[in-house]
């Protein structure tokens, strides 16, 4: 086994005192792996990579993350973030601003990169979502896929060691799904740890390491993607996979 990147040690977390939203979760992330996470809503996948980067916070454990334990420490906080990119399912894009300025923006505040290294790079990462030629353009001239896919690039900007995405293609058209899944599916060939909540099933099957399924705040069963599909072993991930891909 790789060394690992993320770690979840017997972690909980409750929102309010009713509802407990992690339970126990205890999850070993190698470097460079791929892991897609699936399961019902509200099953708790989206809570759990947002404490990856201490978008949201845990009460019980520990995550730690590239070696640094996540605690209440504003710098180990600030630490963890600059190493880990996320995208979420709505783009998050300013309006205001051009696709060209979505994307310096944290380079020159969080990295204080001159504004020429900054664009020299977010250029790069435009070009490796294969869509430089609309950096001029404000986001809203853009379709939801050309958006989804600055919101990539925008994350590539501070080079990340891992790749966060929440439903990234849920808010999408069904054309336009294809060439954001097409744009990371590059990315994961390209050996960048990632962690994916999504029920794009081909997606898990075309480049996941593992496939992770929740419910009700817990992992219930992670395999790789043949073993997953073709034989499931718990008969809740046999119930959510009869309803998403009806086998």
């Amino acid at each position: 086994m790789a060394e690992s990147i993320i770690r979840f040690d017997k972690v909980n977390k409750w929102y309010g005192n009713a509802f407990h939203v992690l339970r126990d979760i205890d999850l070993s992330v190698a470097k460079g792996e791929r892991i897609v996470i699936c399961g019902p809503s509200g099953s708790g996948k989206s809570t759990l990579i947002r404490c990856v980067n201490a978008l949201e916070e845990y009460q019980e454990g520990l995550i730690t993350v590239d070696g640094v334990p996540l605690t209440d420490d504003v710098k180990a906080v600030e630490r963890v973030r600059r190493e880990v990119g996320m995208v979420f399912q709505q783009f998050n894009l300013f309006p205001h601003l051009t696709v060209l300025d979505n994307l310096t923006l944290a380079p020159m505040w969080v990295a204080h990169m001159p504004r020429k290294e900054a664009e020299a790079r977010a250029m790069q990462q435009l070009e490796r979502v294969r869509i430089a030629e609309q950096a001029a353009k404000y986001p809203l001239q853009l379709s939801g896929g050309q958006q989804q896919r600055v919101a990539i690039a925008r994350a590539l900007c501070l080079t990340p060691k891992i790749m966060l995405f929440d439903e990234p293609t849920s808010a999408l058209d069904p054309e336009m799904i294809k060439e954001v899944l097409d744009v990371m599916i590059e990315l994961a060939g390209q050996g960048m740890t990632m962690l994916c909540v999504t029920h794009e099933m081909g997606f898990a099957k075309a480049v996941a390491d593992r496939v992770i399924f929740m419910d009700q705040g817990q992992i219930v069963e992670q395999n790789e993607p043949h073993a997953f599909f073709n034989d499931p072993q718990s008969e809740r991930t046999k119930d959510f996979l009869a309803k998403i891909i009806g086998h």
